[in-house]
């Protein structure tokens, strides 16, 4: 079957319907997923095409809701056309675009038409796209909930580029007014710069150590300001989201709001689950984000609230940029740029811990497709395996490993922790709303994704 060809069934010894993993075959008419057949109920028509995957896995295609695009603006840094052919390669049919660090940044409606413009034609899965919430703007984000905005997003401490400036408590009382009724959901970096005076000088530290960094973002920062968002939610009944939670610290507090009623839900990231901060080493910029990775004991205590559904979904946070910005010459923690990139391997990074720690593959597919496809309002058509869904599907290999090479990395740089790291899980095929867009390490000829603009909805979607 070629690449870009319409697939009329996936047929697999191992289909994920629900919890069970069976032989199967999907139909699939005008994109959507038409029917699912026991495989010995499937009598092929005359001309079907029919991609027989044998023992691989077919599950719904990742929902990756948390990644940096950089387009316009930033293109040296990624870009919709290699982004996609690597979201592509790792099995994830849809990215939500994140508003920075793309110039414009998406906070004005006359922004989002230009970004609609820039991203025509260069996607090889399907992108919906987050709004921002800066100070100023709130009269912009019922424009852009109109003209189908997944959502916002807001930083509560800088943002690392200027034109995407941090918003104080004033804005997001008028944000939450303006966003009630809507439906809609407010996403929150939450870090507050909240550092207590301490006896430590900051100028004796050394700043290729990583300790160094560490110690300059504590988890006391994301318990204040997650803190802080609580109470919005509380107040406003408006959905709120912590995005890329690090510290297992303010997990007490998600779990008292949910309580007492608030519509609150949490990520976290593949790389607060696969790498900590004993192990990294001097110099070693490529593992430095915001807030930052913690330690072995925090690590643990993030999986196990995974496990609990405290956390309701993990992303890549896929925040590229050029290697200069990186300082990987001077070692410089306290310099670089904070952002690992690691869209491509979302799938296998998860399943290599996750696997090792009692979860199915049940679980992969609430944590990375269906939950994530809700937060984005894009639950009716994605992260599931049922008639009327959008036939997206990942087709792979959960026992097989493979070794990180930087020939095989699709991102535009190269640069992530994971370079020859060892994973399980190799993904052979992509389906993309029926069609074949990538198998083997071959892509579709041209970018076959589209935009995903969101209705307009009232309400709250639940996960």
């Amino acid at each position: 079957m070629e690449l870009g060809s319409v697939v009329s069934a996936v047929r697999s010894n191992r289909v994920l319907l629900g919890n069970e993993v069976s032989p199967a075959v999907i139909i699939i008419k005008d994109g959507k997923i038409h029917q699912i057949l026991s495989s010995c109920n499937f009598t092929g028509d005359v001309g079907c095409e029919v991609l027989d995957v044998g023992d691989s896995v077919v599950m719904p295609g990742v929902v990756d809701c948390h990644v940096h695009v950089n387009e316009p603006g930033r293109t040296s840094w990624e870009g919709f056309w290699t982004a996609t052919r690597a979201a592509a390669a790792g099995g994830v049919t849809t990215v939500v675009d994140m508003p920075l660090n793309s110039i414009p940044p998406t906070t004005t409606l006359r922004n989002f038409e230009e970004k609609l413009q820039e991203v025509t034609g260069k996607c090889f899965v399907d992108v919906a796209f987050w709004g921002g919430v800066v100070p100023g703007n709130q009269r912009e984000l019922r424009p852009m909930i109109k003209a189908g905005i997944a959502g916002f997003k807001c930083f509560l401490i800088h943002s690392g580029v200027d034109e995407f400036p941090h918003v104080a408590e004033f804005d997001l009382h008028t944000a939450m007014k303006q966003l009630q009724g809507t439906g809609s959901v407010l996403l929150f970096h939450a870090e507050l710069d909240v550092q207590p005076t301490t006896g430590n000088n900051a100028d004796e530290s050394d700043p290729c150590q990583y300790d160094t960094f560490l110690r300059s973002r504590p988890d006391v920062m994301e318990v204040e300001a997650i803190r802080t968002v609580a109470e919005l939610c509380l107040q406003y009944r408006v959905r709120c989201h912590i995005v890329h939670l690090s510290s297992a610290k303010a997990l007490k507090l998600i779990q008292k709001a949910r309580q007492a009623g608030a519509p609150l839900t949490v990520e976290t990231t593949h790389h607060y689950l696969n790498l900590c901060a004993e192990t990294i080493p001097a110099r070693a910029t490529q593992f430095k984000c915001c807030p930052p990775i913690r330690g072995s004991a925090n690590q643990e205590q993030l999986w196990s609230a995974l496990k609990t559904g405290q956390i309701d979904m993990v992303v890549s946070d896929h925040s590229p940029c050029t290697p200069d910005l990186k300082k990987l010459e001077s070692g410089d923690f306290t310099q670089a740029w904070g952002g690992i990139s690691s869209l491509q391997f979302g799938l296998p990074l998860f399943w290599t811990s996750a696997s090792k720690r009692d979860f199915q593959l049940a679980d992969v597919v609430r944590l990375l497709s269906r939950n994530t496809a809700h937060l984005s309002s894009l639950g009716s058509l994605k992260g599931s395996l049922a008639p009327g869904f959008d036939a997206d599907l990942v087709i792979w290999d959960p026992e097989t490993g493979f070794q990180i090479e930087e020939a095989s990395i699709h991102h535009k740089n190269k640069m992530t922790p994971y370079l020859g790291s060892t994973l399980q899980g190799v993904v052979r095929a992509t389906v993309l709303r029926g069609r074949l867009v990538y198998r083997d390490g071959s892509f579709c000829p041209e970018p076959l994704g589209k935009h995903l603009l969101i209705p307009q909805r009232t309400g709250q979607a639940q996960l």
